[in-house]
């Protein structure tokens, strides 16, 4: 009974697995030409698992009821939670790669393989609850991205980035292991609420040298400073589908993978790692902001983007109550839809034989030659900014309540006066679009699906999506709640 039941909590993940062997066999024997077909077909597992999870998430799953395989693995609405997101992220990632890789002959069923082993990968991170399940399904997301990183064989910009991935990846994956392991040695246990109460009882100096360690490892995985240094370089080298992945459904994952990890199994001993928490934080906003100010790259642009978020993702983490974990799953959804949205516009930008344009100078005078995207764009750098009346102000506005709910004026004052740094950089793109002379070389048609997830996108970050917050709230309340209870 205990394996049917771990089997049936399982469920998306075993669809996926089963799936992606079946999907493995059809490139070996169909090849190159079912590249699109293969693509639907795991877009169609993918949309799936987001109907297998999305009840659990809704009904706020939870208790004995959720844990599968002993206690490897939960089931619960916090995991589900998370797994919504990186489903949507992966059919993102799918919809928009069929154009960018059948212009260069470079499109192959692989590639949505190694979308659906990845998004398996990350499935099992979220539902992790020991050290041993999570490195399992750490590795399996991080080796597939690897390959999708230098995808493009020929093109030297992502042979870079997947070597520089891989290299540093694998520095990151040993930092963790150290730290698990020294977890285990002066815990005794691999399992979060083990450690959690050996850890309450007398936290020991190597115990909480396995702590650090840990943080360090899974703070790569985020993006975090000082753990950052591969993003600009991997963003920018790897295709721009494959980079539209990685700045959501991985971030997603290793996100609450984080928070689960520092709620669950070192939540007796939060003193102890809020430090640490914050000093990333605050670091990542400041050093996202300054570096991006510089760049001329749009997709190194918004790498640097990507860990000012990430910045304001753990001031809601560093505060360490429900309200904090809600506000990181709040402000993770408006970052999926922001992120999806920056990076499908870059990918639209393209010139009259269709190659990619990626310099900001490519985007001056925009807002003449192709309004309505420059209009996106404009919307989109705004709220990344968290400027209201658009909803990236939400999410900015959670995080820095619960900090100060939890009496941490000093953190959300100087979150909030750093904010103001980053907004520069993205008031910068809209005085180039709006207000520069036009280049003129931005003129390639874009696809349809490219103009749908850029409009979805669009009306998600704009005033309309106010609208959802009580029911967004309400979800990622139950959702962090979970983790509080499993602690209690």
């Amino acid at each position: 009974m205990e394996l049917k039941t771990s089997l049936l909590l399982m469920l998306p993940e075993l669809v996926f697995s089963v799936s992606g062997l079946v999907l493995l066999l059809m490139c070996a024997w169909m090849g190159d030409k079912a590249a699109r077909l293969i693509s639907i077909l795991t877009a169609t597992v993918l949309g799936a698992g987001f109907v297998m999870v999305l009840p659990l998430a809704i009904g706020g799953a939870s208790g004995p009821d959720t844990i599968a395989f002993f206690g490897q693995l939960r089931a619960d609405a916090f995991a589900s939670f998370a797994k919504l997101l990186i489903y949507l992220s992966g059919i993102a990632a799918l919809m928009i790669a069929p154009k960018f890789f059948g212009r260069i002959g470079a499109m192959r069923g692989e590639y949505a393989v190694l979308i659906l082993f990845a998004t398996l990968g990350m499935s099992v991170m979220v539902s992790a609850t020991d050290l041993v399940s999570l490195y399992i399904g750490l590795e399996l997301s991080s080796l597939a991205a690897y390959v999708m990183a230098a995808f493009l064989r020929e093109d030297d910009r992502s042979a870079e980035a997947g070597l520089k991935y891989f290299v540093l990846g694998s520095l990151a994956s040993g930092i963790l292991l150290f730290g698990m392991s020294l977890t285990y040695g002066f815990t005794g246990t691999t399992n979060f609420a083990g450690i959690s109460a050996a850890m309450g009882a007398d936290l020991s100096t190597g115990a909480l040298f396995g702590l650090i360690f840990v943080l360090a490892g899974l703070a790569f995985k985020i993006s975090a400073v000082p753990f950052h240094m591969w993003t600009p370089d991997v963003y920018e080298g790897a295709p721009t589908p494959v980079t539209t992945f990685f700045a959501t459904a991985p971030k997603v994952a290793a996100i609450a993978l984080l928070t689960r990890v520092s709620i669950s199994a070192f939540g007796s001993v939060a003193s102890a790692w809020q430090q640490v928490v914050i000093f990333a934080a605050l670091a990542s906003i400041v050093w996202g902001a300054l570096g991006a100010i510089g760049q001329s790259n749009l997709k190194r642009l918004l790498a640097y983007s990507s860990i000012n978020n990430v910045g304001f993702i753990l001031i809601g983490l560093a505060a360490a109550t429900v309200a904090g974990v809600s506000g990181v799953l709040v402000y993770l959804v408006i970052y999926v839809a922001m992120s999806i949205g920056s990076f499908v516009a870059v990918l639209m930008l393209r010139d009259a034989e269709g190659a990619p344009l990626e310099r900001v100078s490519d985007i001056a005078g925009l807002s003449r030659t192709r309004p309505i995207l420059a209009l996106c764009i404009a919307a989109l750098m705004f709220s990344l900014a968290g400027i209201p009346p658009l909803f990236g102000f939400w999410g900015k506005f959670v995080v820095f309540q619960a900090a100060v709910e939890a009496d941490m004026l000093a953190l959300a004052a100087i979150g909030i006066a750093a904010s103001v740094i980053g907004a520069f950089y993205y008031i910068k793109i809209v005085k180039v679009m709006y207000f520069d002379d036009p280049a003129g070389t931005a003129t390639g048609e874009a696809e349809t699906s490219q103009w749908v997830l850029l409009g979805l996108s669009a009306l998600f970050i704009s005033p309309l999506g106010y609208l959802l917050t009580p029911w967004l709230g309400q979800m990622a309340d139950k959702a962090a709640a979970v983790l509080f209870a499993t602690i209690g």
